[in-house]
């Protein structure tokens, strides 16, 4: 294509993409349930807004009120247990280790639970009996505002939600069309009741709240409500409410704190923190206020934008949603497919990221930082077996790396609770976290010993740190965290035992394997329990861990009298095997049933998010990786759906990876709060079901995966862009190497990148067209950019019973090298 027809394209993109990147979620009712209700928050304050007329409803969050206090769940019984259970594992006899481990290992409590906050409620008087008419309430991702408008006896209602970032508020927004047409009282609920409201200043009111007790540890934490109302009417202030009357316009300021100031400490006061917060406000104008909410928010939202093409923004976006797959199968050339709300859901996803993890806060949780009930599914805590991992998967892609700084603080927690941990229940150095965690840090296993006994789920999350640094090159970040890296790396190189020679598995011999383990929540044909020696997840995890830690070592000039040593047990890690069938093995032992549709996929853990497994230097593995897929089957629960998305691009099979958006975009009623398979609620929110908020961040950094890769030692430009997506643009996603990366394609062919280097150095690209530009080679052997560097495995184990294995056949790709230096641009285009 010339230059005159990509600069004809890009002009048409950029039109369109400054409509598409108007992304609303709109209806035209209000929510009748929680999961219709749109989601505002800053991470320490999540709202849920219900857009009701007569009475509002605004379901609060406080990012640290959960129940309990202070405490650990390490049991001080497991350590002289522990070769017992390894012993009966070695012998085969994995559900005498399982008693075992259910009697000495898991002796509860089983983590804590997240609450809510209760619920502000506007109630409102019309003095008039005509209904509402002309309704839309709606969440604006450009902006983060959650409005809803509606017209009664002619006067034109609003109200404007958000949840600002900048001043650590809730501001509502209430006005109507008519001068002094409002009229409404303001009031607090708690579980259904109205608590007494201590007035604390102006129209200003205080609610005290406390926690709860849960499963024998004392709920220690109290928090605090502060509600605040003006107005250009009358305000006065009843016993549990404050009024408005005759008023244009009215704000509403809402805060919350709590007593808690880290895992330990809870002297904190929540009364202060809002005084403090109210005062900082006391003088800026609503305008203001909204100006400095929109500057903070959109630095990180407008980062990135995707533009994919056709839209159907005329229908509600429920009907929407339901439509979706309908007008997904009319036609082959995907020109009635409603492709902007796959862009819509990627960006959704980065709206929920950002508005429930930033610096200074707590991470994002099971629901992000949204929540209803007093007993949430699964406590809402953060299940570390790939919940809380995949909650972080749009983090460096998406443009939105400062979103982790409260996850990297939870992993430093960790590694001082789980050191505590590690040592009384293993007698092991370094740290150790199982499964599951909460507010309070514990890291010893939950819940019982299908899930909990999974000893590798603290090591997985130090992946995450090495992860930030390869996207940023900052050693200094490196130098920060490496102990938690080495703390992880201590505690597996104690931790790994050598099988046997006498052990039932008799090829695993002399490996060094983590016993006892599990593969999260799935076991083997013939075992009746999950528990077993090397899973190999767990083998992959080690393999990262143990390798990062050589690596970051290398990289900083620290402990070299160690290198060695990982090294050599690296080296006697067992290697990943292809089963009778032809898959990836799950175990050790070839156990899988390719019949078996289980949600939990964790053995390609080394497909993704690790790069363990590459098309082009381990088409073997690659080729039982997809195996594997396919014996799984596409439908799953939402966050096992948001995992596929991610692994189908990986594999670099676009139209399977949009297949399975597609299963993702099915609408699931507000209704079905428990189900067996996975889809999409109307507020768009991932239903597991029950919503669970990893789908959606699964989903996001999958379009994201699908667009650019830079895993496997090169930028992988569109390694995954399906027949239907045929132009589009994106920009401002990230690459490993510190490189930004825009790209716009036609015809389902690259035509445009323009890449960004942040820190300088080679950059290797990856193409499915050959390109042209300035400074351009054609690559060879392995990228000198150590950040773009693949792993060194072992060659895998074929089984035995296997006898035909044909490779996955691969497009021919394009690899050009090119130097760079900070700050520099390069614009590559299609030859």
């Amino acid at each position: 294509m010339n230059r005159l027809l990509i600069t004809m394209l890009l002009s048409a993109l950029t039109t369109m993409s400054a409509q598409a990147q108007q992304h609303k979620l709109w209806y035209s009712q209000p929510a009748r349930h929680w999961l219709e209700a749109l989601p505002v928050g800053n991470s320490h304050l999540g709202a849920m807004v219900y857009g009701k007329t007569d009475t509002e409803e605004i379901q609060l969050n406080e990012e640290t009120f959960w129940s309990g206090s202070p405490h650990d769940n390490n049991s001080p019984e497991a350590k002289a247990h522990l070769q017992e259970v390894r012993d009966s594992i070695f012998a085969g006899k994995e559900e005498s280790a399982h008693a075992l481990i259910d009697k000495y290992f898991i002796k509860g409590p089983h983590g804590q639970k997240y609450l809510p906050l209760g619920d502000l409620r506007l109630a409102f008087d019309y003095q008039g009996q005509s209904a509402p008419t002309d309704y839309r309430r709606e969440l604006s991702l450009a902006d983060a505002l959650a409005t809803t408008s509606y017209e009664v006896d002619g006067v034109r209602y609003k109200r404007t939600v958000f949840a600002s970032q900048a001043d650590n508020v809730i501001i509502i927004q209430v006005t109507a069309s008519k001068r002094k047409a409002l009229n409404f009282t303001v009031s607090y609920a708690l579980d259904g009741q109205q608590p007494d409201g201590k007035t604390v200043g102006k129209h200003e009111k205080a609610y005290i709240i406390n926690n709860v007790e849960h499963e024998g540890i004392a709920g220690k934490l109290q928090a605090e409500v502060r509600v605040k109302v003006t107005a250009d009417g009358a305000v006065s202030d009843g016993n549990n409410s404050m009024n408005v009357d005759k008023a244009t316009t009215a704000t509403i300021y809402v805060t919350a704190a709590t007593n808690y100031v880290n895992y330990h400490t809870i002297n904190g006061n929540p009364a202060l923190k809002n005084v403090e917060t109210m005062a900082s406000i006391k003088k800026k104008s609503y305008q203001q206020l909204l100006k400095d909410h929109l500057q903070k928010y959109q630095e990180q939202y407008n980062r990135v934008s995707l533009t994919l093409g056709n839209q159907n923004t005329q229908i509600p976006t429920d009907q929407r949603l339901a439509a979706f797959n309908t007008s997904a199968g009319e036609t082959a050339n995907g020109k009635s497919i409603d492709l902007d709300m796959v862009s819509l859901m990627m960006q959704y996803g980065r709206y929920l990221l950002i508005s429930s993890s930033q610096p200074g806060g707590q991470p994002a949780n099971l629901q992000g930082v949204w929540n209803n009930k007093k007993d949430a599914p699964w406590d809402s805590k953060y299940t570390i077996n790939i919940n809380a991992e995949m909650n972080y998967w749009p983090a460096l892609v998406g443009n939105l790396a400062e979103t982790q700084q409260p996850f990297f603080s939870m992993i430093r927690d960790l590694s001082e609770t789980g050191a505590k941990t590690a040592q009384e229940m293993y007698g092991c150095r370094g740290w150790v976290a199982h499964h599951n965690t909460d507010l309070w840090r514990i890291a010893g296993p939950v819940d019982g010993t299908p899930w909990g006994m999974f000893p590798t789920g603290g090591a997985w999350l130090t992946t995450h740190l090495w992860q930030h640094y390869l996207y940023t090159g900052d050693k200094q970040f490196l130098e920060e965290y490496y102990p938690v890296m080495k703390g992880a790396a201590d505690f597996l190189t104690d931790y790994l035992q050598p099988y046997p020679a006498d052990g039932y598995i008799k090829q695993a011999a002399g490996w060094l394997v983590t016993a006892p383990t599990v593969s999260p929540e799935h076991g083997p044909v013939g075992k009746n329990t999950t528990v077993t020696a090397g899973s190999t997840m767990d083998n992959q995890i080690v393999f990262d861990v143990l390798s990062q830690t050589l690596a970051a070592a290398k990289v900083l000039g620290k402990d070299q009298s160690q290198i060695s040593n990982l090294k050599t047990q690296i080296s006697k890690l067992p290697p990943m095997q292809i089963g009778r069938y032809g898959q990836l093995q799950e175990w050790m032992q070839d156990g899988d049933d390719p019949k078996d549709e289980h949600r939990h996929i964790s053995h390609l853990y080394g497909l993704y998010p690790s790069n363990q497994i590459s098309p082009y230097s381990h088409p073997d593995l690659f080729t039982a990786a997809a195996n594997t897929l396919n014996q799984r089957g596409d439908m799953a629960t939402g966050w096992s759906l948001g995992w596929k998305i991610n692994f189908w691009a990986r594999m670099l099979d676009g139209n399977h990876a949009f297949r399975i958006i597609k299963n993702m975009l099915n609408m699931i009623p507000y209704t079905t709060e428990w189900g067996p398979r996975g889809g999409t609620y109307p507020n768009l929110f991932d239903a597991h079901p029950p919503f669970q908020i990893d789908g959606n961040f699964g989903c996001a950094a999958g379009v994201c995966e699908m667009l650019l890769q830079s895993h496997d030692n090169a930028v992988h430009l569109l390694p995954a862009l399906p027949d239907d997506w045929r132009e589009g643009e994106v920009k401002g996603l990230q690459a490993r190497g510190a490189f930004t990366v825009d790209m716009a394609w036609a015809e389902g062919k690259l035509q445009q990148a323009t890449i960004t280097s942040k820190i300088g150095g080679t950059l290797r690209l990856r193409s499915y067209v050959p390109l042209q530009g300035n400074g351009l080679r054609k690559a060879s052997g392995f990228c000198p950019n150590p950040l773009f560097a693949s792993p060194e495995i072992r060659q895998p184990l074929h089984s035995e019973e296997l006898t035909e294995f044909p490779l996955i056949p691969l497009k021919e790709v394009f690899e050009y090298d090119i130097d760079t230096t900070p700050g520099q641009v390069i614009t590559v285009s299609k030859q």
